[in-house]
């Protein structure tokens, strides 16, 4: 087993489907990850996170505790082939079982409402790693994107894209947030979470709140699913500065396979994705950060279906990609799990 990826929404699909009737699980399913498919793609860990849209369900801490449920009852059916883990040496006790690992995380920081109690019970229930903010704005802090602005840019295109409307929504993906960071609870939050050994994840956030971040903090963390901004500008992947200062702390960046972050094309056009696209940018993070700062994110059923990467059994490809590129048996290694292995080693005592 070889594969380590920092984060799917593979949770959060298998509840849409529960709540539409339809039989769905962890073990088969139609979704991008399922056990039968992580075989196949020689996954050694997963990380699986809680994702909640704070602009479409009433109450985020209950959903995140519905969300919780579901994930220890997916566990529990299938204990034989996947356990949860909580410190890194339940991944090499894993590991040792012949069985994968599985890691709880939060995306969406804006759950605990700004309690840090409620940060505490995360951590008690497994969660290991959390996104401060997802689309919208919390008690932590700022994201890049607005998911509000958003959702009026794809409801105007639905009326028929303009040229004026192509140019609004890539300045509203393009443009960066340099202003609102971290508030002083997303600052009480993060060094709680270095306290506690949660690991601290800044995909999504705004750029004013990645610097906050490495302000008030002093151990490694992560951008668990975001690429780099100088190949495709979109704010949801990471300058160049970021992902030095990443490096320098020693975090870990996890390559996201959406087509969107991957190549930019103009809002409206047909975005498949491509294999190269995703080595292309592994080989730009390293000549920036070094060998030691990128890992997987793949975004899985958070995403649109990846035209070359469709799922988790694919994995070959993307190493047979990887390795066309240039990177070494030893370089590949560092990239599809050693690099997160060494944060997590760091971090999850």
């Amino acid at each position: 087993m070889r594969t380590v990826d920092m984060h799917c929404d593979t949770i959060s699909v298998l509840l849409q489907k529960k709540r539409a009737n339809k039989a769905a699980g962890l073990r088969e399913n139609d979704c991008h990850i399922d056990i039968g498919k992580m075989r196949e793609g020689d996954y050694l860990l997963q990380n699986f996170a809680l994702f909640v849209n704070l602009g479409a369900c009433g109450d985020p801490w209950q959903e995140v505790q519905e969300l919780f449920r579901l994930y220890e009852q997916e566990m529990s059916e299938n204990r034989d082939v996947i356990a949860p883990v909580f410190t890194y040496n339940d991944i090499e006790k894993n590991c040792l079982k012949g069985r994968m690992s599985a890691l709880l995380t939060v995306e969406e920081g804006g759950v605990c409402g700004g309690d840090l109690e409620k940060l505490r019970r995360l951590y008690g229930q497994g969660v290991r790693m959390m996104t401060l903010t997802w689309n919208y704005p919390n008690e932590l802090g700022y994201p890049n994107l607005d998911g509000e602005q958003g959702k009026k840019l794809k409801d105007a295109e639905k009326g028929g894209g303009t040229p004026a409307l192509q140019q609004e929504t890539l300045h509203y993906l393009n443009t960066p947030n340099v202003k609102d960071g971290l508030t002083q609870t997303g600052i009480l939050f993060v060094q709680e979470m270095e306290k506690l050994g949660m690991i601290v994840d800044v995909s999504h956030l705004s750029d004013a709140g990645f610097c906050d971040v490495l302000a008030n903090t002093k151990k490694p963390f992560v951008a668990s699913h975001s690429n780099a901004r100088t190949l495709c500008p979109c704010v949801r992947n990471m300058s160049d500065d970021m992902i030095r200062r990443l490096a320098e702390r020693g975090g870990v960046m996890g390559l996201n396979f959406c087509a969107d972050f991957l190549t930019q094309v103009m809002p409206g056009e047909q975005n498949p994705g491509t294999v190269a696209a995703v080595a292309a940018h592994a080989r730009h993070i390293v000549s920036v950060g070094g060998m030691e700062c990128l890992g997987l994110g793949s975004d899985f059923d958070g995403i649109e279906t990846h035209a070359e990467l469709p799922g988790a059994d694919q994995m070959d490809r993307l190493a047979d990609t990887l390795k066309k590129s240039g990177f070494t048996e030893g370089q590949l290694d560092k990239i599809l799990k050693d690099n997160v292995l060494r944060v997590y080693r760091e971090i999850l005592k």
